[in-house]
């Protein structure tokens, strides 16, 4: 999506960034100020307006989606469901992940492109009724936090208590057609917004006009990313772990990998474990989105196997205070004191990077000299005021309390500093505004 550069979006941006051809606000004010709008009142976030937007129709759809997907029913799918969808290769690692929303003639999915386009294509090949097309004229917005329901509300003018976790239905805003998504990534009570790019000034104006009347902020790409995915729980891809692109016999998709996906090389302690950074669903917590009852689909047997067998555990880690000093200290203590890894300074995956390529970060997780995981996501959790990570551990070590190492060091950066950490609750944020369990008719009162 084209982004001019008098869109209000950027008006008060203390800085900008091209990501991924798309022009966005860095920064408004702080990292941390942003960040804690979301435990407080709200963020208006746009980082989302980079995602790959991807439409499956035809008479074969829903059958295309369950032969990829370890997901099942896409047929069941009425208008306002979502899936969180996941795509796993033969090993049962995750390709693509993200949410297939159901209109009234197709399935509109987010983040599972390109991944997706290449199995749809290899059916529409084969002689299935389905066709796949990218949508670019889209604006995706996110209102996280506490007062998140009562602003969007406020700007359309009418009543969203209904919407239950993972639902949405369309609503007016300005006297545009929006949809609202009840979904987020902090963990806190949040909605996602969609409608068309030609309405983008305007609604955008209007929500973040009430945003900001609520005390709220808006929310530059630094703040987005694993400062809100770590402390909320939810594992992201190229940020949390790496998709097993180039893993299997499927020589066809690794090709086309190469040349539609994004791949971004892997740095800290594991750099060279490639497949440290790859994930079942089982290891990420998301067991639940694997079903056996339908049709066949790529990883099936992996993933019936893996089912019952022991695999690595997302835990949170905090950090230790002291030892994450002395990394910082020994940036400061002269020529004669050989540095550790500086990026313990950095809170965002997007300051991970080298030339401007970002790169996603895993550092072992040790038990004396015995490696027992991998710790990725690092990020300040300003509201616990905590170094924090999430890591998959072996599950043995994954009860909370059980005190590991984690191994930081990197190729540039040899030297090592064992950091101590502690297997915390997960998720980190469970508190009472929590997306997934908070009652808003009890939270929030009706007015409309």
């Amino acid at each position: 999506m084209n982004i001019s550069d008098d869109n209000p979006m950027l008006q008060g941006a203390a800085s900008i960034i091209n990501l991924f051809g798309v022009k966005l606000p860095w920064l408004y004010t702080s990292v941390e100020d942003e960040y804690l709008a979301c435990r407080k009142t709200a963020w208006l976030g746009v980082n989302l307006n980079t995602t790959p937007v991807y439409e499956v129709s035809g008479s074969d759809a829903a059958a295309v989606l369950e032969r990829t997907c370890t997901n099942k029913d896409f047929a069941g799918m009425t208008v306002g469901r979502s899936k969180h969808a996941l795509i796993c290769n033969e090993k049962g690692h995750l390709l693509a992940d993200g949410v297939c929303m159901k209109k009234e003639d197709c399935y509109r999915t987010y983040w599972l492109a390109p991944v997706l386009q290449y199995y749809v294509e290899k059916a529409k090949a084969e002689g299935l009724d389905v066709d796949g097309q990218y949508r670019t004229d889209e604006y995706f917005f996110q209102i996280d936090g506490p007062k998140s329901l009562e602003i969007l509300e406020d700007a359309c003018q009418c009543d969203l208590h209904d919407i239950k976790f993972a639902r949405n239905k369309t609503v007016q805003c300005c006297g545009t057609p929006m949809t609202v998504h009840r979904l987020g990534m902090s963990g806190c009570l949040a909605y996602e917004v969609h409608g068309s790019t030609d309405n983008f000034d305007v609604v955008y104006s209007k929500l973040r006009e009430t945003v900001e009347k609520y005390g709220g902020r808006p929310q530059g790409v630094a703040s987005y990313g694993i400062v809100n995915h770590t402390p909320g729980g939810y594992p992201n891809q190229l940020q949390h772990y790496c998709y097993a692109f180039f893993e299997g016999s499927d020589t066809d998709f690794q090709e086309f990998a190469k040349k539609y996906c994004i791949i971004f090389p892997t740095y800290g302690s594991a750099w060279k474990d490639q497949e440290a950074y790859y994930v079942t669903p089982y290891e990420i917590g998301w067991g639940n989105l694997v079903k056996f009852d339908k049709c066949d689909y790529q990883g099936k047997q992996a993933l019936e196997a893996a089912k019952d067998a022991e695999h690595r555990v997302c835990v949170t880690l905090e950090w230790n205070a002291e030892d994450c000093a002395d990394v910082f200290m020994s940036q400061i203590s002269g020529t004669d004191v050989e540095p550790y890894d500086n990026q313990i300074l950095y809170p965002s995956v997007l300051t991970d990077s080298e030339n401007g390529a970002m790169r996603v970060r895993g550092d072992y997780v040790m038990d004396g000299d015995k490696v027992v995981g991998l710790a990725s996501g690092r990020t300040f959790a300003y509201y616990e005021r905590r170094m924090i990570s999430l890591a998959w551990v072996q599950p043995q070590y994954a009860a909370e309390g059980t005190e590991l190492a984690v191994d930081w060091s990197s190729e540039k950066f040899p030297h090592k500093k064992m950091i101590r950490v502690k297997v915390a609750k997960f998720p980190y944020f469970d508190g009472e505004w929590r997306n997934e369990t908070c009652d808003v008719d009890k939270m929030v009162p009706k007015r409309f």
